[in-house]
């Protein structure tokens, strides 16, 4: 059984994937994803998701979902003003960047950094003063680090042993 709010992230996945016209071609879809919904439930769905039709090239409609500031892709000039303000040191082990901030600063960059847009991110974690940056294994987080190291102006980004350091481990060592 599929809860209201995995229906609903499948249905805005589907709306941003392709040109959805009708409730019951949202309703086929679901259920080739193996989600049984009834029309009725699809239209309160999209009436909760803030779902509009909206005019297509060639005059078809079709729903969209309006775009929420938390989604919108913050410009790079923002990135780099709270990188440049916030992070105090980069380091990285594998495809994992770790970014350390002043206490209570981790959300405002981990936040950025889900809005940045960058295709490699795959997601941040933000505690207190640590943001764990997972990062696509085809990028690296190397590169990563560097990259976000250069945007933050931070000298020196460290590899695995700088992580263990931050981790409180000694490298080599149980």
């Amino acid at each position: 059984m599929t809860t209201k709010n995995q229906r609903q992230h499948r249905i805005t996945k589907l709306l941003k994937m392709q040109a959805v016209t009708s409730q019951g071609q949202l309703v086929a879809l679901l259920a080739e994803e193996g989600v049984e919904a009834t029309q009725t439930t699809v239209s309160r769905d999209l009436e909760d998701l803030g779902a509009v039709k909206v005019r297509l090239p060639g005059g078809d409609t079709a729903y969209a979902l309006p775009e929420l500031p938390v989604h919108q892709i913050a410009p790079e000039d923002h990135l780099r003003r709270v990188l440049g303000e916030w992070v105090v040191e980069v380091a990285y082990s594998g495809n994992l960047v770790v970014l350390r901030t002043p206490p209570g600063s981790a959300h405002v960059v981990g936040s950025a950094l889900d809005r940045s847009g960058l295709d490699a991110v795959v997601g941040t974690v933000a505690g207190d003063d640590t943001v764990l940056v997972v990062v696509d294994e085809r990028y690296g987080g190397q590169a990563m680090a560097a990259r976000l190291g250069d945007v933050a102006g931070v000298a020196g980004v460290a590899g695995v042993a700088g992580v263990a350091r931050v981790a409180g481990v000694e490298p080599g060592r149980n």
